[in-house]
């Protein structure tokens, strides 16, 4: 059951999933006390224990100290109380692309007892809008350059009361900014427990309605105690670059929680094309890269033209299936291994994964210490080895969603269902099939397929659509909408275009399809519900 709680404010709680619902958490191993505030482990803790002068973050234009960022997330923390009224238990949303600032707004908030809930600066305000009222968030904490769309969510939203903009680009001259350099560099943090909720992370289900996972406290300590520490073996020495928005809980663990907590160093990307992180591998000497197999194509193309990446000592691929001509020209071409693995946003992070003594092409490779998987049927039966079924895992870290009904879906009879169909060798390693949902998994990104639908139907062209993912050399799978149109309206170029920018602006713009196939009608069953595995058959148009 769970422990102590420093929450005044006990949204979370009250709306947590039921206890019998939940996954079987093994948790042997990852003792920590019953109050435990992870924005002070991260900070003040590292302090502590003599890693003030190292290096901890690094981005636009400028590195901070441990000390510095302590004293920085002090000042922000005492800002947030007194100035803004955040009591422990506050939902607090961070709008941001990934900068100190947002590492260092989502600390303070941490640290102030607040349950953060950071978001992608491309969010439009109807995503937003949908985020803050299932969280019932009441601050917004927004780098001033992406306020629109976040004033447009105040305005519609029942919720959301205290939107306060910060200086994502280190010259503090916003009003959060203002507000937190006339207080002192000392707070005392939240008492909060090890299984209060510090982190609520949305991800999109089947249907495009926002699932939020909820994380303890200890949770973010457990992914780095865990899969950081035995598989990365991370050190003080490492400098830690990647792709994923700290917005998405890969991003988080890997360019802020892992570094953070073995007082290694992040160097962070507002803009992380491929070029940009070669650049800063290049400049820092990063260690650790975490992004996905199109941006390692990138990488190794680079390469030939004298890039320099030889600093890398673990590549860390997710978000999409590593083909295994990626990983063995990076072998090829640097003497070590990428390291492949899945993890999922409802478990926190990467639980089955390769290592550096124990790799190969074309697999996931075994779950990570704590942790167990196996390979079901529907009935959760587990199926012979070298058959495909369901993945289920269970480990420390579980589902728990925020008042959900979807939670009985994703938990059966104690195991995590991760929606991934795989299958398992003799020698006990897991191989990545498909998905079995409707989730179009591109470059990295979950993209809910009717969500997409939903935003074409908007524009009065389209008639009828049916949105599938695609297979895609580059991104892995690619957004393939099935449009039928309206009477007067031509399936051409430009109609193509017309539709491709619409839905960049009804929705976040990584969304959009980048193939758009016109029909004069749909696949249907005798019932009329649309028949998309015909539409999967068909090839990518542009």
């Amino acid at each position: 059951m769970l422990g102590p709680t420093g929450h005044l404010d006990t949204f979370t709680r009250d709306h947590i999933a039921p206890f019998d619902s939940w996954p079987v958490l093994h948790l042997a191993g990852f003792d920590y006390p019953d109050w435990l505030n992870v924005g002070v482990e991260l900070t003040n803790r590292m302090v502590e224990r003599g890693y003030g002068d190292n290096i901890a973050l690094i981005g636009n234009g400028r590195s901070r100290t441990y000390k510095e960022l302590t004293d920085w997330t002090n000042r922000i923390a005492h800002a947030l109380v007194e100035d803004y009224g955040v009591k422990p238990g506050n939902r607090v949303l961070i709008r941001s692309a990934n900068n100190p600032a947002m590492v260092a707004c989502w600390l303070a908030a941490t640290k102030a007892g607040a349950v953060v809930v950071n978001t992608m600066p491309m969010l439009r305000a109807g995503e937003l809008t949908k985020i803050v009222d299932k969280a019932e968030i009441t601050h917004a904490l927004c780098d001033t350059r992406l306020m629109e769309e976040l004033i447009l969510c105040e305005r519609d939203s029942a919720f959301l009361k205290t939107v306060v903009g910060f200086d994502g680009t280190e010259n503090h001259d916003a009003e959060l900014d203002r507000a937190a350099l006339k207080k002192p560099v000392r707070f005392d943090a939240a008492r909060t427990g090890r299984d209060d909720v510090a982190l609520l992370g949305f991800t999109s289900g089947t249907t495009g309605d926002a699932k939020a996972t909820m994380h303890f406290h200890r949770d973010l300590l457990i992914i780095a105690d865990g899969y950081a520490k035995e598989v990365l073996n991370v050190t003080p020495e490492d400098v830690f670059i990647g792709s994923p928005p700290l917005a998405f809980t890969f991003g988080l663990g890997g360019l802020a929680v892992f570094p953070l907590r073995f007082g290694a160093t992040a160097a962070l990307l507002e803009q992380a094309s491929p070029t940009n992180m070669i650049s800063m591998i290049e400049e820092h000497k990063a260690t650790v890269c975490f992004t996905a197999p199109t941006a390692y194509r990138v990488m190794l193309k680079a390469m030939d033209e004298g890039a320099d990446l030889s600093s890398l000592r673990a590549a860390v691929s997710a978000g999409e299936t590593l083909p295994a001509p990626v990983y063995e020209e990076w072998n090829q071409k640097t003497g070590k291994p990428m390291l492949d693995g899945i993890g999922a946003t409802e478990l926190l992070h990467i639980f089955i994964t390769n290592r550096f003594d124990d790799h190969r092409p074309g697999c996931t490779g075994k779950p990570v210490t704590g942790y167990e998987a196996r390979i079901v049927d529907e009935a959760m039966n587990e199926l012979p080895r070298g058959e495909t079924g369901r993945l289920a895992v269970r480990g420390p870290t579980g589902c728990r969603y925020l008042a959900d009904d979807r939670q009985g879906v994703y938990v059966r009879d104690g195991w995590n269902l991760t929606g991934d169909a795989f299958w398992q060798d003799d020698q006990g390693y897991f191989h990545f099939a498909a998905r079995t949902d409707d989730i179009i998994l591109s470059a990295g990104y979950n993209i809910a397929g009717p969500e997409v639908e939903t935003a074409l139907l908007s524009h009065p062209a389209v008639l009828e659509c049916a949105v599938v993912g695609a297979p895609d050399e580059a991104r892995g799978q690619i957004v393939q909408a099935h449009v039928v149109l309206a009477p007067g309206h031509a399936g051409d170029a430009l109609m193509v275009k017309v539709l491709q920018d619409h839905v960049k602006k009804v929705i976040a713009p990584f969304k959009y399809p980048r193939s758009v196939i016109f029909a004069k009608a749909l696949p249907k069953t005798q019932t009329g519900k649309i028949q998309r595995f015909q539409l999967r058959a068909k090839p990518p148009q542009p």
